[in-house]
């Protein structure tokens, strides 16, 4: 019988995290850790201040991409695990990724779990995955031009600005910088680990990657 849903199967592992794509028992566990602090109460480091809002609303968010998931517009929201414990989430998706060969990223970690270098292993794993097994071609993301932490995280990966916008948050006009990354640029930056893929073979038609399997 065919698997309905095989992202269900899908983990990226790293030398200290897991990577799972989101579940309602993994989303509890998400809501918990924001809503122990994500960023400090004075600075909001999003293009959408969701932090503002209820924990209800976040699970409705999830539950929204999750039901609008289409091979030819996609995101997975993987659960950041250390330890067994959710800490974050990283995102990744696309449009159209068989011909484009582009996708974008963000994320968020509890902020109880900052400056011990896990943002940037968890998007390096998110990285690894989409130019080693889904073949992309290029990587975005963003940041507004005052988030120091991300920017440093995209430094250490090889991202280069690739322009800005201007964008309004919580009555504040605010520019965001845009973000690309290349395989050419990952190789030259790349960690010295690789991220372990299991459960991706069922995946591939659903992510629309054009990749065979093996």
């Amino acid at each position: 019988m065919e698997d309905p849903w095989p992202l269900r199967h899908l983990v990226l592992r790293t030398p200290r995290l897991e990577l799972r794509p989101d579940d309602d028992a993994g989303l509890l566990e998400l809501s918990e850790e924001a809503q122990l602090g994500v960023h400090p109460p004075d600075y909001m480091p999003f293009g959408v201040p969701w932090t503002d809002n209820k924990p209800s609303e976040w699970m409705q968010f999830y539950w929204s991409t999750r039901a609008a998931f289409r091979q030819d517009s996609w995101t997975i929201h993987f659960m950041v695990r250390r330890d067994g414990r959710v800490i974050g989430e990283q995102g990744i998706g696309g449009k159209d990724f068989a011909l484009t060969r582009e996708l974008h990223t963000g994320s968020w970690l509890g902020l109880r779990h900052h400056g011990q270098g896990l943002g940037t292993e968890m998007r390096a794993a998110v990285a690894m995955f989409a130019f080693d097994h889904l073949k992309a071609e290029r990587l975005t993301s963003a940041a507004f031009d005052d988030n120091r932490a991300s920017h440093g995280v995209s430094r250490k990966l090889g991202y280069v600005p690739d322009g800005t916008d201007r964008v309004a948050i919580k009555g504040r006009a605010r520019t965001q910088i845009r973000l690309l990354l290349t395989p050419e640029a990952f190789a030259a930056t790349r960690p010295d680990w690789s991220v372990e893929v299991t459960g991706l073979d069922g995946c591939l038609p659903l992510l629309n990657s054009g990749v065979v399997d093996n």
